[in-house]
């Protein structure tokens, strides 16, 4: 296994989001190599504690060993943060002061082809975050009619070309099982106009974008987390959520407002009358994007924005 690296965007932005406090409690629900982590425990005093959790086996291996030094101030748990509640609970910890969630795939399982994220490098069809997971992108690829495949790609991966790249998946599966991440690249390739294919970018992205997506139920996970998240800081605590493109940063854009203002009332009504209150507010009208400086030095964080939600 190849060492997990991975280098945390928006860093210094998000630290400074969360005001971390030295006795705080703190939950950091998309741990990976632990870098966010780790800057957050640098500010904690002795009765501060951070829980981290991460679904994969390698991220909490990871950060295990980062966050060494730390010792028990520090409690890893393999989960899917959308369990984070429960996870709390048998741990015994109720309000915290702080939550992050860095959403999305990291570097070292794109660049370990034996996990089957990347569309550069042959592997097998996988992309499942958490390897204990039944559903892998192979099963949805050979599995799901053309129709589902077509919704998937155009939904999840905004593809313009999606309905011709599942046309051609189902055909290809007709002569054998796609097995092999290069095997579905070359398909996608030949399913999208060759103008596409030579003008930059590469033609598999969106529909390897989709296939993790609908592998991982990464949307469904977040959009069922964020209100529980929000109702389980304390007064002023923190909620900060990375997102690395469009799909995701929508729904956290619309939870955050729908948390700052739930009233249903119609808008010509004096007064509200369906008693939702407001449970905070939003720190970031427009997200918090990354340098010039930190995109030149890592091109990963090209496409990630940062909200901030603060309860009340």
């Amino acid at each position: 296994m190849m060492a997990f690296v991975h280098k945390s965007v928006l860093l210094q932005e998000t630290i400074d989001a969360l005001q971390v406090k030295p006795d705080g409690v703190y939950v950091d629900g998309t741990l990976g190599g632990g870098g966010h982590s780790y800057e957050i425990c640098r500010r904690l005093g002795p009765l501060g504690r951070l829980v981290g959790i991460d679904q994969d086996e390698a991220a909490i291996l990871a950060a295990g060993e980062r966050l060494r030094a730390f010792g028990e101030q520090v409690t890893l748990v393999r989960d899917n943060y959308v369990n984070f509640a429960e996870v709390l609970n048998r741990l015994g910890v109720g309000e915290v002061d702080g939550i992050l969630l860095d959403i999305g795939v990291s570097s070292y399982q794109i660049d370990t082809a034996s996990r089957g994220f990347s569309y550069k490098e042959d592997g097998p069809l996988d992309m499942r975050m958490d390897t204990r997971s039944h559903l892998t992108a192979g099963d949805i690829v050979n599995g799901y009619e053309e129709r589902e495949l077509f919704h998937v790609i155009r939904d999840y991966g905004e593809d313009p070309f999606a309905k011709n790249i599942a046309k051609h998946i189902v055909k290809a599966r007709e002569q054998s099982p796609i097995e092999t991440t290069g095997r579905l690249t070359e398909i996608i390739r030949q399913a999208v106009p060759a103008r596409v294919r030579n003008a930059g970018g590469h033609p598999a992205k969106r529909t390897f974008q989709a296939l993790r997506i609908e592998c991982n139920r990464e949307l469904a996970v977040l959009e069922a987390s964020l209100d529980e998240m929000i109702a389980r800081l304390k007064p002023n605590g923190r909620l900060a959520v990375i997102t690395f493109h469009s799909l995701e940063d929508r729904i956290v854009k619309n939870k955050f407002r729908e948390n700052e203002n739930p009233c249903v009332c119609p808008p010509d009504f004096p007064v509200c009358v369906c008693g939702r209150k407001s449970r905070g507010r939003v720190i970031t009208r427009k997200p918090v994007i990354p340098t010039k400086e930190e995109y030149e030095e890592n091109k990963r964080a090209k496409s990630s924005k940062l909200r901030i939600f603060e309860h009340i």
